[in-house]
């Protein structure tokens, strides 16, 4: 099997640091030839600097007390919540939304003029363009734990959503991680530096674009090699 984790993307770290929970949302048009929302990370940042990504980073645990206007359907949510409780999973899915707004301006969700209040700062701003989060769009397709040895590691899971579910765009302040967003053909993507692991994630949606449902891979490495299982 080939590694889908490049050993040369990241310096290699002294200490075996524990993952940490991320999310990433992947938005996709279906309109004529598919496009995905990407952009392109700070040549500053001290992760994956310059690589293009899908938006997405770490679950907070806000993210579990957050109210949806829909939740996650039951066959997604059986597969979120391998190896963790119901409402940190349903966490992951929020953090996706949260963290795809805090760095494209994007809101997943419905429109809805009586948001809740809520203490996180992010959620406020999220909240106050009148949108509620809604999960019943997003489905699972892939989860992936960064190999041992780099310098910052994550327990990623990846969804996957219609651009349908865009309930509005705003344009928001300076990025610090990502430079502008840009929807890029299937191509397009694939021809940009990216890290291994998201050039597999972007295999993936094509194959899913084309056949529907289909078991969901989950990368990782056991032993010091790197295994791949399905949920």
């Amino acid at each position: 099997m080939t590694d889908f984790f490049d050993p040369n993307e990241e310096k290699v770290a002294r200490v075996v640091l524990r993952p940490k929970d991320a999310a990433t949302l992947i938005l996709v048009k279906r309109e004529g030839e598919p496009r995905v929302l990407m952009g392109q990370r700070h040549s500053s940042m001290a992760f994956m600097a310059g690589k293009f990504v899908f938006p997405g980073g770490r679950a907070e645990i806000g993210d579990q007390r957050i109210a949806a206007a829909a939740e996650l359907r039951p066959e997604v949510m059986e597969k979120v919540s391998f190896g963790v409780t119901l409402s940190r999973a349903r966490g992951f899915a929020l953090a996706a939304i949260r963290e795809t707004f805090e760095e494209t301006g994007v809101l997943v969700g419905t429109s809805n003029g009586k948001c809740p209040r809520t203490r996180s700062a992010a959620w406020s701003r999220f909240f106050a363009h009148d949108v509620m989060p809604k999960l019943d769009t997003l489905d699972l397709i892939a989860r992936a734990v960064t190999p041992p040895n780099r310098p910052r590691r994550f327990d990623a899971r990846f969804f996957m959503a219609d651009a349908s579910a865009i309930a509005r765009i705003v344009e928001e302040p300076a990025n610090e991680e990502l430079l502008k967003p840009c929807w890029l053909t299937l191509a397009e993507a694939r021809a940009l530096d990216l890290p291994s692991i998201t050039r597999r994630i972007l295999a993936e949606v094509e194959v899913r674009l084309g056949s529907g449902p289909r078991p969901i891979p989950f990368f990782r490495f056991s032993r010091g090699k790197p295994s791949l299982t399905y949920l």
